[in-house]
């Protein structure tokens, strides 16, 4: 049976282009995409296979479904 998980990716855009994606909630888990559909489609492989990989050794997987977000905004001189 197949569940539904919730992962928050970013995306940061590069000076050369691009962007690259990370998945906070799984460590090491970075991709790259030319553009934003193709940035999300290798976050969507990534994260597959870490979550294959953390099955095939019996880690628990937990996503970001319970997560808070926020963004917080400081001034610095």
């Amino acid at each position: 049976m197949n569940s539904k998980l919730s992962f928050r990716i970013v995306l940061r855009p590069e000076p050369e282009g691009g962007y690259t994606v990370l998945v906070p909630s799984l460590p090491g888990c970075v991709t790259y995409g030319d553009t934003v559909e193709d940035a999300v489609k290798m976050a969507e492989d990534a994260i597959a296979a870490y979550l294959e990989s953390m099955k095939k050794h019996d880690e628990e997987i937990v996503d970001d479904s319970r997560t808070l977000e926020s963004i917080l905004n400081v001034e610095y001189a």
